[in-house]
């Protein structure tokens, strides 16, 4: 009982020593409230070029891995709006191995706050708004343009496929954060698997090798991101021939990847052995 009631404690002060953080950087960018609002455009239109490149595609097919065009900005949808929410609460993880290289890792673990808050707060970037803003647009379009006959069951697992989406990619921003403790600058790696993985997610699975598509599956599960439940909801059929129930375990595997990516965390912060400047 004393156990729990220090972890969820620790979990209190988490939160609040973030939002504490993720205010002031909020707080700063508004500062200058034209070059935010230009920033947040530009972060917009960028992020647009993806589908961009998709629709250049369908102008010269009909389907993609057999999909049609609904279906591909079914995915990128779920995809895009998944990875945007984790991006905002998570995307200045990639920053730890410069700090780790600085030295300036060392004075947050001697501040009063979890260094995971810390971290995930830092450069806070209200502007990452735009990538989940043209997600959800783009899966609206997709809701109202494919043919689906919806259930209960359909309509529900759309949201469960985008919080669950943002909760494994945020376990991956947190699994690669600990990886930087030990290589100490690799958020290059860390990208390919984050930033990577969305852009993987945003094509079908029938465009790529069966090898591939059970590596995403089994082993880094991005698949239960979007591919699997959504294959569900379109009335295709599923990725590897999954069992009928695959469908409704992406929070289970959002659990799962949370657990794993915490105990990476505490593995790479009590390795840590500082800079020594």
């Amino acid at each position: 009982m004393a156990e729990t009631f220090a972890g969820t404690s620790r979990a209190r002060e988490g939160l609040r020593a973030y939002l504490l953080i993720a205010g002031m950087w909020i707080r700063s960018s508004m500062a200058y409230r034209t070059s935010f609002v230009f920033t947040a455009v530009g972060n917009l239109v960028v992020t647009a070029m993806d589908f961009a490149s998709i629709l250049l595609m369908f102008a010269q097919v009909d389907s993609l891995g057999g999909w049609t065009l609904p279906e591909i900005a079914f995915l990128y949808g779920l995809s895009v709006t998944a990875f945007g929410l984790a991006d905002l609460v998570l995307g200045s993880m990639d920053v730890l191995g410069a700090r780790i290289r600085d030295g300036s890792f060392d004075i947050l673990l001697v501040r009063p706050a979890p260094v995971l808050a810390q971290i995930g707060a830092d450069r806070f970037a209200l502007r990452r708004l735009g990538r989940i803003l043209q997600g959800a647009v783009v899966l609206g379009w997709a809701l109202t343009a494919v043919h689906v006959e919806w259930s209960a069951a359909k309509v529900l697992l759309v949201p469960v496929m985008v919080v669950s989406g943002a909760v494994i990619f945020s376990a991956l921003f947190v699994a690669g954060a600990a990886f930087q403790i030990y290589a100490q600058d690799a958020s290059e790696v860390q990208n390919a698997f984050t930033y990577g993985g969305t852009t993987l997610l945003q094509y079908p699975p029938t465009v790529f090798g069966k090898d591939f598509v059970r590596g995403v599956t089994f082993m880094l599960p991005l698949a239960f991101v979007n591919w699997v439940p959504a294959s569900y909801v379109l009335g295709r059929p599923y990725p590897l021939a999954l069992p009928d129930w695959a469908a409704f375990a992406p929070p289970l595997v959002a659990l799962a990847c949370s657990v794993l990516a915490g105990l990476a965390w505490r593995a790479g912060l009590g390795s840590y052995r500082s800079t020594g400047s």
